[in-house]
């Protein structure tokens, strides 16, 4: 009885005492992420960083026993270990005792606003997840044209950077060919961090070309995943014409039956008067 209560508590929403215990751990973990933040400031972290390292330890003490409580009350423990809110749930922990060994590694703290997930439950926002979901289904079915894109931009960037290595060469900061690629990339991504810039003519013209090329690639993937999402949300709406129009035939059908069989009782009545 007092398993049942708690698992009312730690995985329910509906009730008053589940609600004030997700919202108030939501509070926590937004509370806890602020502080790792301040915390990478150099003037914070010399002046309050003692402060912020109790206020963590103290964080992670709680939500390890939330954790160990969520195991505890589990109709299937290796099921919620396993899940995806079970895995974000223990690496939301474990960068606090691994800084004991690597204290750079505590900053990875900030996973834990992936909990933040719960906001989409606990305040009934599961439209904005079925939104999600569409648009899962759509980069889902449109994943073979998303790789024929991403393959074909590479070997567009490999041949380009290698392109520019030769007209530019060495003495213009293109020094290899990768770094030469990793130009292609920057400039066809319209970046252009200017760090490596064309000095002869046929460069700057090839130059010319690579960004407006990137300007055309840009909407291409976006374009795949609209159709794609177009093309699902016509399905649906085929697919509940298709019902309604099953419904009708049914319920015509049904009409239909029971005419048949009215008909057939007066046949057989009247049939009865005949004799008599």
């Amino acid at each position: 009885m007092y398993k049942e209560s708690l698992r009312e508590i730690i995985f329910g929403y509906r009730t008053r005492a589940g609600k004030i215990f997700d919202i108030t751990l939501l509070a926590l973990i937004i509370i806890s992420v602020i502080g790792v933040m301040l915390d990478s400031d150099k003037n914070i972290h010399q002046r309050y960083g003692d402060v912020l390292l109790t206020a963590e330890w103290i964080f992670t003490i709680i939500f390890t026993i939330e954790y160990i409580l969520r195991i505890y009350c589990s109709r299937s423990k290796r099921k919620y270990v396993f899940s995806t809110m079970g895995i974000i749930d223990l690496l939301s922990i474990i960068p606090t005792y691994l800084m004991v060994f690597y204290a750079p590694i505590g900053f990875l703290i900030d996973i834990r606003i992936m909990r933040l997930i719960r906001i989409f439950r606990i305040f009934q926002l599961s439209k904005y997840l079925r939104s999600g979901h569409t648009m899962q289904i759509a980069l889902r079915s449109s994943r073979p044209k998303i790789i024929v894109f991403i393959l074909s931009i590479s070997l567009i960037v490999i041949i380009l950077g290698t392109l520019m290595y030769i007209v530019e060469g060495q003495q213009n900061g293109f020094d290899n060919i990768p770094k030469s690629i990793y130009w292609a990339v920057v400039t066809l991504t319209t970046v252009g961090y200017g760090d490596v810039v064309p000095i002869t003519t046929l460069g700057k013209t090839i130059s010319v070309f690579i960004m407006m090329l990137g300007y055309a690639i840009i909407a291409v993937p976006t374009g795949i995943v609209s159709s794609e999402m177009s093309r699902n949300r016509q399905d649906k709406t085929q697919l509940k014409n298709q019902d309604t129009i099953l419904e009708k035939e049914q319920e015509i059908i049904s009409k239909e039956t029971e005419i048949l069989e009215k008909l057939n009782l007066l046949e057989k009545k009247i049939e009865s008067l005949k004799k008599d």
